[in-house]
């Protein structure tokens, strides 16, 4: 028709979704720091091969107590190894054991207390009844008697009776949170649905309950990392965990590092700071991940 306006063509772009990382790092930005010290450190421990600029193994008797400088950063100690290049070994170690020991003590904590909440009743009793006992227990204490009870097993460096000692008093913690998260998710009506479909016991707990209790797995996983690494720590100070020359940071506070404290505070400095880097940053990314996957902290 004349006299008609032509409308231009107008195209409309699609909003971009962000990624579940970009959300992340913007609703939790402490989450984020703190994930790139998780990140730094395991870069460390898995290439430590090549940023270690030593052999943490290397005696250099003249080098010993030598004190920060460009050529050592964070010094030497009492048998003039580098301390740089013990304290990045020693984030393998550290992160290795605490790993697997986390893994297998929220595993098993994850498995029993589903277990516990799906049978119920006498069942429940006795399993809650055991996991009080275990929580009467200081975790250090738990965790000397099964190193003491287990002895040492050495594979590929890494004692692997000491990663059962440092998981066995996590497995009740886990399993009494879990627990609580199952106990709603056993009233559901899919689970009466598969009950009524003839579904046995394991594939109702392994199909049907477990995905549903992932949220505050990941979140237990998380910060149990960090109660690891310190309590693997703690156990090599005191002579039971991990042993010379293996490089970790529990060892590196013990022996010579308290004769020499006043002379080169150093061998305990570094260390120490290493091992409270690494729990507080767990430990934060443990509390980022609850805000963010628990929809409760998100109203």
């Amino acid at each position: 028709m004349a006299g008609a306006v032509s409308q231009p063509n107008v195209t409309y772009a699609a909003p971009k979704r962000r990624s579940a990382l970009a959300m992340f790092c913007l609703a939790q930005p402490l989450g984020a720091v703190s994930g790139v010290a998780i990140l730094i450190m395991l870069f460390g421990g898995v290439f430590a091969d090549f940023v270690a600029p030593y052999d943490p193994l290397t005696i250099d008797f003249g080098a010993m107590l030598a004190p920060p400088s460009w050529e050592h950063w964070m010094g030497t100690d009492a048998f003039g190894r580098d301390i740089f290049s013990r304290v990045i070994y020693g984030a393998r170690t550290a992160l290795t054991i605490g790993f697997f020991a986390s893994l297998f003590g929220c595993v098993s904590g994850a498995m029993i207390g589903v277990a516990s909440a799906y049978f119920g009743g006498r069942v429940d009793m006795v399993v809650q009844r055991f996991i009080d006992v275990m929580l009467s227990f200081p975790i250090i204490v738990l965790a000397l008697v099964v190193v003491a009870m287990l002895g040492r097993n050495l594979l590929g460096g890494i004692d692997i009776n000491l990663v059962f000692a440092i998981a066995i008093p996590i497995v009740p913690k886990v399993a009494r949170v879990v627990r609580s998260a199952a106990l709603s998710i056993r009233e559901m009506p899919y689970i009466d649905a598969a009950r009524a479909a003839g579904f046995g016991h394991m594939r109702i707990i392994l199909r049907h309950m477990v995905p549903n209790v992932a949220a505050p797995f990941l979140i237990m996983f998380t910060a149990f990392i960090a109660q690891a690494i310190l309590l693997e720590a703690s156990l090599s100070f005191l002579g039971l965990g991990v042993t010379e020359p293996t490089p970790a940071w529990g060892l590196m506070l013990s022996g010579n590092a308290s004769d020499f404290y006043r002379e080169a505070p150093w061998m305990i400095l570094f260390p120490g700071l290493a091992i409270s880097v690494a729990v507080f940053a767990f430990n934060l990314f443990g509390d980022s991940l609850r805000d963010w996957l628990d929809p409760k902290f998100k109203v």
